[in-house]
Parts: C-alpha cells; sequence; structure tokens
C-alpha cells in the first residue's frame, strides 16, 4: 500500500469517529501546550539572565583582588599585591584584552541641603571602554582636569542633612555638585586607619567642583555593582590625589613592615577583561594559580542557569504528566477502533492484505492525531506565552517582571526549535501509544474476525 493511500485512508478512518477523535486530539493539545508553555518559562528566564549580563558587558570581566594569596612554607598565606608592575603581568595572559585598576576614594558630595555619599572610582580606559553611557562621553586619557561618569543610581542617593529622610534626585549633568575628599589617614601594619595628627584639626573642609563627563546606562532602580559609583580616568585622579595627599598619594595609604606609607599605589581590586565569554574560566583559573582572588559573573550566571534548569525540569515533567494522560488516552482509541473494526480487518486480511500494511494503517491514524494534537498545542502556546509576555512587559505585574530585567526580556520564549521538537514528540508519542493496538490488529485471527459481529 502507497504512503498516499495509507494516509487518506487513515484521515477517513478518524473522520468517520469525530467526536472520539476531537476529544483524543484535546488530551494532546493540553499535553504539549503544558510541556511547551513550561519549558518556554524556562527558557526565558535563562536567556533574561544572559541578555541582562550581556548587556553590562560582564560576562567577559574578571574581578581580582589580592585577599587570596598563596601559602607560603610556613603555611600562612603570604599577600600577593595588586600593584602597577603586577598588572602588567597579567595583561600578558593569553586572551586578556585589557586590565584596569580600581583607585576607589570615598567621598562626600553637596547640593544645597542635600549631601551623598558614596566612592569615587579610577580606572583605566579598557574599563571606560566596556562601559555603556546614557548620555554623554567618558573622560579621556591624560585629561588635566577631573571628570566624572556617574553610576545610574548616584543620582538618588542624595537626602537632606538635617533628618535623611527627604531626598532628592540629583542629576550630575545640570547640578552644581560639591566634593568633600576625607582627611588623610595612615593604615596601620593591623589595617586600623587613624587620623595623622597634622590634620586632625578642625579646619573647614575644602570643597571641590568637579565637571561631568556623562551618566551610565539605566534607570535609578536598575541597580547593579557598578551603579553607586563615580567613575574618573584614573591617571587623572592620580595626579588629583596627588595634590591634595602630597606623597601619601591617596588618604589611606598602604603601609610597609617598618610601618610607614608606601610611595606606591597598592589596589585592593582590578579588573581583566577577557576576548570571548568561552575563554573567561581559563583566565581565571590562571589568575588564581597566580595567587589572586579571582571572580567572574559567568559562575553566578552558570549556578543561576543551573537553578533555572531544575525549575525547568519540574515545570516540564509536570506538563509531561498531561501528555501522559493523552498517550493513554490514544491508546485507547486505538483499541476501541479496533474492536469496532474486527470484521473490517478480517476482510482486509482474506483479500490479501500486507499484515505490514494493517500496522501501518494503525500507526498512521496514532501519529495523526498526534500530529494535529501538536500543531494545535503549539499554537495554542504561542497564545499563552503573548499573554505572559504581556503581563510582564506591559506592567501588568511588579513580580512577574522582576524575572525580565525590568519588562524588557521575555518570561515565555518559545523558539522554532522547541515548536518543532514538541510537534515531532507529539507525533512520536502517538506512535508509541498506537504501536500495541497494531500489533493486535495484525495477530488477529481472519476466520474469527469475519465471524465477529
Amino acid at each position: 500500500m502507497k504512503v498516499v493511500d495509507l494516509f487518506l485512508l487513515a484521515i477517513n478512518n478518524l473522520k468517520r469517529r469525530k467526536f472520539r477523535t476531537v476529544l483524543t486530539v484535546l488530551g494532546v493539545v493540553i499535553g504539549t501546550s503544558s510541556i511547551v508553555v513550561m519549558v518556554s518559562l524556562g527558557l526565558g528566564m535563562s536567556e533574561s539572565l544572559l541578555q541582562s549580563f550581556k548587556n553590562s558587558g560582564s560576562l567577559t570581566k574578571i574581578n581580582i583582588s589580592n585577599y587570596g594569596g598563596m601559602a607560603d612554607n610556613t603555611g600562612k598565606k603570604a599577600a600577593v599585591q595588586l600593584t602597577d608592575d603586577s598588572l602588567k603581568q597579567l595583561e600578558t595572559i593569553p586572551h586578556v584584552t585589557g586590565v584596569s585598576p580600581s583607585l576607589e576614594v570615598p567621598i562626600t558630595a553637596k547640593f544645597g541641603a542635600y549631601e551623598a555619599n558614596y566612592s569615587i572610582r579610577g580606572v583605566s580606559q579598557a574599563y571606560f571602554s566596556q562601559m555603556k553611557l546614557k548620555e554623554g562621553t567618558t573622560p579621556p586619557a591624560g585629561d588635566s582636569e577631573l571628570t566624572l561618569v556617574y553610576g545610574n543610581t548616584v543620582g538618588s542617593s542624595f537626602h537632606k542633612v538635617k533628618n535623611w529622610q527627604d531626598s532628592y534626585v540629583a542629576n550630575p549633568m545640570k547640578d552644581t555638585i560639591f566634593y568633600i575628599f576625607p582627611e588623610k589617614q595612615v593604615s596601620n601594619p593591623n589595617g586600623v586607619s587613624k587620623d595623622q595628627p597634622e590634620t586632625a584639626n578642625n579646619k573647614p573642609q575644602k570643597k571641590y567642583i568637579l565637571k561631568t563627563a556623562g551618566i551610565m546606562e539605566g534607570t535609578a532602580e536598575d541597580y547593579s555593582e557598578e551603579s553607586m559609583y563615580a567613575y574618573a580616568d584614573i591617571d587623572t585622579l592620580k595626579a588629583f590625589l596627588k595634590k591634595i595627599y602630597k606623597k601619601d598619594l591617596v588618604p589611606d595609604p598602604k603601609t610597609g613592615k617598618n610601618g610607614k606609607p608606601l610611595r606606591y599605589y597598592v589596589y585592593d581590586e582590578a579588573y581583566v577583561f577577557v576576548d570571548d565569554m568561552k575563554n573567561v574560566s581559563e583566565v581565571q583559573k590562571t589568575i588564581t594559580d597566580m595567587g589572586y582572588s579571582a571572580y567572574s559573573n559567568l559562575e553566578w550566571l552558570k549556578q543561576s542557569q543551573d537553578s533555572i534548569n531544575m525549575v525547568q525540569m519540574v515545570l516540564g515533567g509536570i506538563g509531561a504528566v498531561s501528555l501522559l494522560v493523552a498517550a493513554i488516552g490514544i491508546m485507547n482509541t486505538m483499541m476501541m477502533s479496533i474492536f469496532e473494526r474486527t470484521k473490517e480487518i478480517g476482510v482486509m486480511k482474506v483479500l490479501g492484505c500486507d499484515m505490514g500494511d494493517i500496522r501501518n494503517m494503525f500507526l498512521t491514524e496514532s501519529a495523526l492525531i498526534g500530529f494535529f494534537g501538536g500543531l494545535i498545542g503549539i499554537a495554542l502556546s504561542y497564545g499563552i506565552s503573548a499573554i505572559i509576555n504581556s503581563l510582564t512587559g506591559g506592567g501588568g505585574s511588579d513580580v512577574l517582571s522582576d524575572f525580565t530585567n525590568g519588562g524588557e526580556g521575555q518570561l515565555s520564549l518559545i523558539p522554532a526549535w522547541l515548536a518543532l521538537f514538541a510537534i515531532g514528540f507529539a507525533m512520536l508519542v502517538g506512535m508509541l501509544s498506537g504501536y500495541f493496538p497494531s500489533v493486535r490488529a495484525m495477530k488477529l485471527s481472519p476466520l474469527a474476525a469475519i465471524r465477529n459481529e
């Protein structure tokens, strides 16, 4: 029997029992749509999380510090300092495209009756090249005047000094903000800071006005590890601080074993930029082997994706139960069809119909039930997905929008491969459900089938 004949015969047989066929297809529709929607939620959350990191350019950035340290011959961890020389060594690591130290200075910012406390971070041009701005530009290298790029949440940190309750959202591009830098301090070998006697006086603190170069991309509600800082070119910041703190370089200089301030820069943190996300783990291991403490957002992404995959498996399992019930329904439909068409099967055998054709006829019917159920189920899934995304993207639910970068992503994502896989899987489930009934039909005795009433 030709494939076309099998197909047309299966269609006609399904039409003869329309109501039963519709109910069976409906079971497959519910099962397919349940699995697809459940899986799409996991895919949507995973893609939204990945896009969030990609937008910030942080998946190829490694944060390093000297808090780790390698054990010396006494078993104690020796400090590995982050200096300008050690940063040059990091630049030689394969796949590293840039290295930036982080020189952090806490400041007090004043605007009228309002005040805010945050830090200025001195970074290199390699760091600025990864930064996305909402407006303005990044400070040029070697600029003679200290200019700042503000994190997107810095402006919302101003409060009245009297009660710290009334707040003000400053616009650094327009507002004139005065800066007060901290008094000179010295950290002793135990890490405790104390005011230098010559600076511990009651003189009025000097205020500085610094120009604004730009503001980072994002809203005042988009908090991140970078959003609460103001950024400056590190060489320009060093020159500016040297005018204030003279030989001590910074307000809280590190000290040597003799207790005297070091005359070179020692950074608490630095950033390494890698050419591709797939090379981050290799570069991070190399940095760790050098004695530094290193971490990247790729680690957090993998952990988050593992958690999302676990949730996705649970949700997919719940949907699979519906498809299992649908498979039982297909098997039941095929068995009832065999009982009702026993004489017809007997006549086909007497007329010399091939046993394989009889089996294939029932397998084709069950496959078509799976196909139509899967096709309609996918269409229903796209509709449900659109509703979910309209609720999260259109501000209908603040709780759901937390999973989608504030509504920019999609909580439910159905790629083409998932739709095709769902239809194919539904057909496979239909054929597996119809296999045993088809084998039963093939084994029926012709004479007994003809005598059946």
